[in-house]
């Protein structure tokens, strides 16, 4: 029994550590995996680590304990200790990024205005992270939004009660490109916003490498185009609608973020109204063509992109590439932007998330939040944990904030007099 204590003690150590300062290089893929899980299953671990080693002395005494498993536990656990305190904080990163873009009052204008008790971490919902149905929240599944089977179905999360003209969430999983489904990603977000009255919705689209570049971007804007032709029918209001995605999620919503109304990724619907409000693109792939010269994004076009996503050699067909790139494609046109990136991202380097965010803010005429969370892997918000339910709040926040900075800019007089009800100054902007 005793060797096996210490085995687990080093393993928990060594996932620890990862998770504390990723292993990077050829390492990058298995120190995602297991840096992700410790980091954002901190408590959970923590609570086994010190349960795991008070059985150990239960049973063998303070004389017979393996001391170098529980030095090793020890170690862990602060490990784990200063992975929970790195998850806290992101309520802090969430909230200085969005005072530094929006100002310091932005927060004035919610209505109503952010709950210390709802910002506060959700304990009970942490106890179980993969339990993630939510009695408050409707689900229509499986709506075909264009022809062409299962890669072209959506579901929606909405209110249990009815009603209308609610805002819109449009969700893209991510996966390389080539894996992924509607079902697993996005689910805290969509089902916060849902609970607070948005339409939120989640579509497959093809994969490669049976579907080439840019079968995925065209998939996503006819999803668009359904959602602005008949998302009336389950109460959201197709006049204001945001898209979040992660990792090649985030790159594709980033990308229809920046491409609205392009004709030449809209074959067959060059008419349809594909333009959206708000982009909030999680730890998203900006690089496509690895322009910047960045050696991930070279090695990435490489290895990924040109071999199974879009099939064709980068040196002769880099306007291609360049066309699929949200570095590449940014314009003073651009809608407002939050985007969220974690500083230990062993898949998409966090410093391509910065020059992104550089560059965007000194093109567009919208506001551009960046929250760059520390000790953050790849994927921190695939199932609920400390960190995630921050970011999901912050995120609420943005898009709040957002939708109200549109209406007040579309009818400045209705906003003029919601504000002297209140009894707020009338804001200047």
């Amino acid at each position: 029994m005793q060797p096996n204590f210490r085995l687990r003690r080093a393993v928990q150590l060594a996932l620890t550590a990862n998770a504390v300062r990723p292993l990077r290089g050829r390492a990058s893929i298995p120190a995602f995996f297991a840096g992700w899980l410790t980091a954002e299953l901190a408590p959970h671990l923590l609570a086994l680590t010190a349960a795991d080693s008070a059985a150990h002395v239960a049973r063998r005494g303070l004389r017979g304990a393996d001391r170098t498993g529980l030095a090793m536990g020890a170690v862990s656990a602060a490990g784990l200790a200063a992975l929970i305190g790195s998850g806290s904080r992101a309520r802090a990163e969430a909230e200085e990024a969005l005072t530094e873009t929006l100002g310091p009052d932005y927060a004035d204008d919610l209505d109503p205005r952010p709950d210390p008790a709802d910002l506060a971490v959700p304990w009970r919902q942490l106890v179980v992270p993969f339990r993630m149905r939510d009695p408050q929240v409707r689900r229509d599944r499986n709506i075909a939004y264009a022809p062409g089977g299962k890669r072209f179905l959506l579901d929606i999360r909405r209110p249990v009660q009815p009603g209308k003209g609610r805002p819109v969430l449009l969700q893209v999983h991510g996966g390389a490109w080539m894996i992924g489904n509607k079902d697993r990603q996005g689910i805290p977000l969509m089902s916060y916003l849902a609970r607070r009255g948005w339409v939120c919705v989640a579509i497959n689209y093809p994969l490669s490498p049976a579907a080439r570049w840019p079968e995925h971007i065209v998939a996503a804007k006819r999803a668009l185009a359904w959602i602005s032709e008949h998302i009336h029918t389950y109460g959201g209001d197709p006049s204001f609608v945001a898209v979040t995605g992660g990792s090649a999620g985030g790159h594709l919503a980033a990308l229809l973020g920046l491409t609205a109304n392009d004709p030449l990724l809209q074959p067959g619907f060059e008419d349809a109204d594909t333009s959206v409000q708000a982009c909030v693109p999680h730890y998203g792939v900006y690089d496509f063509a690895a322009t910047t010269g960045d050696r991930a994004s070279k090695a990435r076009l490489r290895s990924v992109l040109a071999k199974y996503v879009v099939g064709k050699d980068p040196a002769e067909f880099l306007d291609d590439y360049v066309a699929a790139s949200p570095l590449d494609r940014i314009s003073a046109d651009a809608p407002p932007f939050f985007v969220i990136h974690g500083e230990h991202d062993t898949l998409v380097p966090v410093r391509e998330a910065r020059e992104f965010v550089r560059r965007l803010r000194a093109a567009s005429a919208k506001p551009v939040v960046y929250a760059e969370l520390s000790g953050a892997q790849h994927a921190f918000d695939i199932f609920p944990s400390i960190r995630s339910a921050h970011v999901v709040r912050g995120v609420h926040r943005f898009l709040e904030w957002t939708r109200l900075e549109r209406a007040r800019t579309r009818n400045p007089a209705e906003q003029v007099s919601r504000e002297a009800d209140r009894g707020a100054a009338p804001r200047s902007r």
